[in-house]
Order: C-alpha cells, then sequence, then structure tokens
C-alpha cells in the first residue's frame, strides 16, 4: 500500500513539474505585456531546463544521505518560491530569470530525480512500467498547464497573476507529494564499482550519445519554447496556437513510452531513427502553421521525437556499461540535454528578433538535428567495453532508472 502512495505522488509531483513544457504559452504575454523580447523569454526557459538538469546530479547524490522526502520537500519549495518571485517581478527580466530559471529549475532537479528513485525501488518487478508512468506525467504536465494557464489569463489577462496561482496551486501540490516519498525500508543502494569519468569521456560511445542528446533536445527545445509564438507569427488564433502546446505535450508524452519499446526491439540503432524522425517533423512545422489541424499534427510529431531523447540514450547506457553506468554516466550525458536548453530557445529567440520569422530558426534546428544523426552514428560504430556478466539482464527497465 506504501508503494501505492509513493507512485501516486510522484505522478502528482511529475504532473506539475511538467508545466514548464508549457513556458511558450507566457512568450506573448511577457512580450506584449511587459516588453521582453523573444531572447530573453527563452533564456528564462533554457535556463529553467540548464539548471533542472545540473541539479539532478547533486540531488541524486543527497538522496543516499538525506532520502527522498527532504531532498524533493527542498525542491518543492524552491519551485513554488521561484514562481511567487516572478509574480512580483513586475515583469522585469532580472527577477524573472532568477525566479523561474534558477530557483524552479533547481526545485524542478530535485523533485524529478526524488520521485524516479522512489518508483523504482518500491517496484523492482516492474521498474520499467512505473518510470514509463512518472517519465510520461512530466511529459504530459504541459498539457494541464496550458488550459489551466490559458483559462486564467483570458479570466485576468495578467500573466504575473498566473504566475502567482502557479505558484501556490502547483508548488503546493509538489511539497505535499514530497512529503508522501520514501524508499522502502532496506533497499538496495545503487550497485557497482566507480566507472572512472575520465576514462568514460574517452570513449567515443560516450561522446555518440552525449552529441545525440544534445542536438535532439536542442531543437526540441527550440520549437517547445517557441511553438505558440510561431502560429500566432503564421496567422492562427490563440486558441489554436494553444492546440499545438498541448498535441506537442502529447506526442512528448506517448514518445517517451513508444520509443522505449523500439529500442527494447532494435537497440542502438533507434537513436539514429528517433534523430530521423525529429527531423522529418521539424521540416513541417512551417508549412503547416496555415491549418490549426495541420499545425497540431506537426506539434505531435515534433514532440514524439523530442520524448525520444529522455528514453533511447539512458536505455542504451544501460547496454553500453551496465547497471552502474546509470548512476554514473547517465547524469553526466544528461547534462548535455542542459546545455541544449541554455542553447536551443534562446537562439530561436534571437534569430526571431533579428529577422521577424521563424524561418532561419527552424533550419537551424533542422540542420543541428541532421548533424546530431550523422555524428552520433559515426561515433557510435565501436562498442563500448564492460565485463559480459554486466550485459545480463539489462535492458529498457533498468535504463530508465535515472
Amino acid at each position: 500500500m506504501r508503494g501505492w502512495l509513493v507512485l501516486i505522488a510522484s505522478v502528482a509531483m511529475m504532473l506539475c513539474l511538467g508545466g514548464i513544457y508549457a513556458w511558450s504559452v507566457f512568450v506573448t504575454p511577457l512580450r506584449l505585456q511587459f516588453g521582453l523580447t523573444a531572447a530573453q523569454t527563452q533564456l528564462i526557459f533554457g535556463l529553467a531546463i540548464a539548471v533542472f538538469t545540473s541539479t539532478m546530479v547533486l540531488a541524486g547524490r543527497l538522496l543516499e544521505r538525506w532520502g527522498p522526502a527532504p531532498v524533493a520537500a527542498v525542491g518543492g519549495a524552491l519551485y513554488g518560491g521561484g514562481y511567487l518571485l516572478a509574480s512580483v517581478s513586475g515583469g522585469k527580466f532580472a527577477l524573472l530569470l532568477p525566479g523561474i530559471g534558477l530557483l524552479s529549475g533547481a526545485g524542478t532537479g530535485c523533485c524529478y530525480v526524488s520521485a524516479l528513485s522512489s518508483c523504482v525501488r518500491w517496484f523492482p518487478s516492474i521498474r520499467g512500467l512505473v518510470t514509463g508512468i512518472a517519465v510520461a506525467g512530466f511529459g504530459g504536465g504541459a498539457i494541464g498547464c496550458t488550459i489551466l494557464a490559458g483559462r486564467l489569463m483570458e479570466h485576468s489577462g495578467d500573466v504575473l497573476n498566473v504566475f502567482r496561482l502557479i505558484g501556490l496551486m502547483y508548488g503546493g501540490v509538489v511539497f505535499l507529494s514530497a512529503l508522501a516519498l520514501s524508499f522502502p525500508q532496506g533497499s538496495a543502494r545503487s550497485d557497482g564499482g566507480v566507472l572512472p569519468l575520465r576514462d568514460v569521456l574517452r570513449q567515443r560511445q560516450f561522446w555518440s550519445l552525449a552529441i545525440g542528446m544534445f542536438c535532439g533536445t536542442f531543437s526540441g527545445l527550440m520549437v517547445v519554447g517557441n511553438i505558440q509564438p510561431i502560429g500566432l507569427t503564421a496567422g492562427l488564433e490563440a486558441g489554436a496556437a494553444g492546440l499545438a502546446v498541448m498535441t506537442l505535450a502529447a506526442g512528448n508524452t506517448v514518445g517517451r513510452i513508444v520509443w522505449g519499446t523500439v529500442h527494447d526491439r532494435i537497440g542502438r540503432a533507434s537513436i539514429a531513427a528517433s534523430l530521423l524522425a525529429l527531423c522529418l517533423a521539424l521540416l513541417l512545422v512551417l508549412p503547416s502553421a496555415s491549418s490549426k489541424l495541420l499545425f497540431a499534427a506537426a506539434a505531435s510529431l515534433v514532440g514524439f521525437g523530442f520524448g525520444a531523447c529522455f528514453v533511447v540514450y539512458a536505455a542504451q547506457v544501460a547496454r553500453d556499461y551496465g547497471p552502474s553506468g546509470i548512476g554514473q554516466v547517465y547524469p553526466v550525458i544528461f547534462l548535455f540535454y542542459g546545455l541544449s536548453g541554455l542553447a536551443g530557445p534562446p537562439v530561436g529567440g534571437a534569430v526571431f528578433d533579428r529577422t521577424g520569422s521563424y524561418g532561419a530558426a527552424i533550419a537551424i534546428a533542422v540542420a543541428v538535428t541532421a548533424l546530431g544523426l550523422v555524428l552520433s552514428t559515426i561515433l557510435g560504430t565501436r562498442k563500448a567495453t564492460r565485463p559480459e556478466h554486466d550485459r545480463a539482464g539489462v535492458g529498457l527497465s533498468s535504463a530508465l532508472t535515472e
């Protein structure tokens, strides 16, 4: 019974934290009401992603000392406090950036790793299933946030008031959910010997995964952070552009589950397949922007390809380095997702500021994705070496424990 309570609390937490993927809903109000540039709005979003991923590394170490509830509770306070700071910022970039970018980003990292680690320890026999549910919750959190934020802004017209309510409501849910997290008594700690990071960084295999992660998430985040403005710039109504935010989130959610199954069947080839799928989806974004339904469909395909990034690389780490690599190698690869958050969305915003169009930004996204496809394939031709006994029993379920 305790394990199911932990799973429910984790899903509730992930649904709130995943609201960061609805960021594009706030972009236009921040620009129109407070004069922020597109680049500034995307720097806030990108910094939140970067801080989220980097905080995970430290939070993961603290879990063994403090347990998941204290770590996640601190994260919940940071997450809610960040949005509350943004709500009293008066729309000033100098306060929005540390509020949402730093505080809420750090809170997200603390809570994300605490929830996942708790779930997989309570359900070791169905580790992949419960982790998939939790990760899908994070991917789908943008749907609820988009609906909530849209209705609140229709009612009040003040984006800062929406930030206040997110800080209070979402922050409250995250904090209360954190108190329900725990590890089962006597649960095993991380296994395996130490993989020297210096040696790992010298391997082509590592850089194959790191480059693929960076390029895929660079392009995905560029669209995630700008999808609503892309639709509005193309002439779509706010409701139609908001629909694309939700379909992108839905595609992201489904993609995380589907691509895991694909990897179990075809292994490393799923990395190239996912990057190719994302590249093709990006090519559909602007041509489809004249139609509400076509634009929503294209956004869902981008989300589908983007969601693969959070499954296939973790699964491949497990195959290449064994279970111990999930705790030691994957967090380093996940940092490249954070780096892409600092690069992709701001580049998209800056290009729009200069050109008044998202055409060049999408072209950059396509080129970066294609480059990732080529480089990750070339670098991944050599197998990472590790003891043969580590290969046994390693699949998607163990890969998703991080």
